[in-house]
């Protein structure tokens, strides 16, 4: 019997989506044959080429919809070694697509746009962790998993921000160097006060760039609204937030509050298209006040159909990982995999 995953990839359908409707998801295409068309195309080719389509949450709208499966890091990370798919397709970010290589050396798996990097994980290079690691000696190191295979092979292990409290607590050392990322570090640091957390700075600027006064402004025009928020914000933020969690993990978080009808959500747009179209009877606000403005990562955006399409057609743009780099890459992600998520 074929796993929910080779029904998925074999099937070559897609979603019936209202391409005609108005709505800034899909507004990029003018004209809705063309796009149902790239739709089919792009899955009669995965069909053909047994080709997994993995999407982040922050993908654009139609991309997330002619995936095999959304979601965030960690989710599409384990996605990708449950297949036996010849091909992944990983619409997300280089490190994204780099990860899943390491973890699946036997596949090929590609980007379909090389310029879809990540301003996080250029924050660290393997350098400057070498010369924080001499700062810290003694102190185990936690990289979160936005940073690239050089960087996670200098490092004990690997987290998403869906886990990143319960791996810290997971490590026998009391001293942890957390890299690369300063608010989802000090973030750690503050739910394990059991442990020394040195936290790198870097950040991720589509979060950084939020500032507390702007959620206070968005939550006095809807005083009863729960505030969810990504805990790659800033700490002036994560203070207003009601709920701190995962893009995945946010999901999650409206389902606990079922009396909500109105969320503020602190993360980048595209999440709210996910949101939308699991809870449509709710109202989800971008805590920046408008959709696409500050809460956008243009990385993110470098992906459309008609990459995905040619990246399965071309089986372009490979990703590659010497196997020195991946082999303490790869270690470092397995541990991550084997913690449980923070909730």
């Amino acid at each position: 019997m074929k796993t929910t995953i080779e029904a998925k990839i074999s099937a070559g359908s897609f979603p019936k989506i209202d391409f005609q409707a108005p709505s800034p998801w899909n507004e990029r295409y003018e004209d809705p044959a063309y796009a149902e068309r790239l739709f089919r195309d792009i899955r009669e080719l995965a069909r053909k080429k047994c080709a997994l389509i993995l999407a982040h949450n922050y993908q654009l709208p139609l991309v997330q919809e002619v995936a095999h499966f959304v979601g965030d890091s960690l989710a599409l990370a384990q996605q990708a070694q449950k297949t036996s798919a010849r091909m992944v397709v990983f619409c997300g970010v280089h490190f994204m697509a780099e990860s899943a290589k390491i973890l699946n050396p036997e596949k090929k798996v590609v980007l379909p746009n090389l310029a879809a990097g990540c301003a996080l994980a250029d924050s660290i290079t393997p350098e400057s962790l070498e010369e924080w690691k001499r700062r810290y000696p003694e102190h185990a190191v936690v990289t979160y998993i936005n940073s690239s295979a050089e960087v996670k092979a200098l490092s004990d292990i690997c987290c998403t921000s869906a886990n990143a409290v319960s791996v810290v607590r997971s490590l026998p050392q009391k001293k942890i160097l957390f890299t690369p990322d300063r608010n989802l570090g000090g973030w750690v640091a503050r739910q394990v006060p059991e442990k020394e957390v040195a936290v790198y700075d870097g950040a991720c600027p589509t979060h950084d760039v939020l500032r507390g006064v702007t959620v206070e402004k968005g939550i006095s025009r809807y005083p009863n609204a729960v505030v969810i928020a990504h805990p790659e914000c800033r700490e002036d933020v994560l203070a207003q937030a009601d709920e701190i969690c995962s893009t995945s993990g946010m999901l999650a978080a409206v389902e606990r509050h079922p009396e909500a009808r109105t969320f503020i959500i602190a993360t980048e747009w595209a999440l709210i298209y996910q949101l939308k179209k699991k809870f449509p009877d709710r109202e989800f606000i971008a805590a920046d006040g408008c959709i696409g403005c500050r809460l956008h990562c243009p990385y993110m955006k470098m992906i459309d159909l008609e990459a995905v399409q040619r990246s399965i057609e071309e089986e372009v743009f490979e990703i590659f990982v010497p196997e020195d780099v991946a082999r303490g890459a790869r270690r470092a992600l397995e541990r991550m995999l084997a913690v449980p998520r923070d909730r």
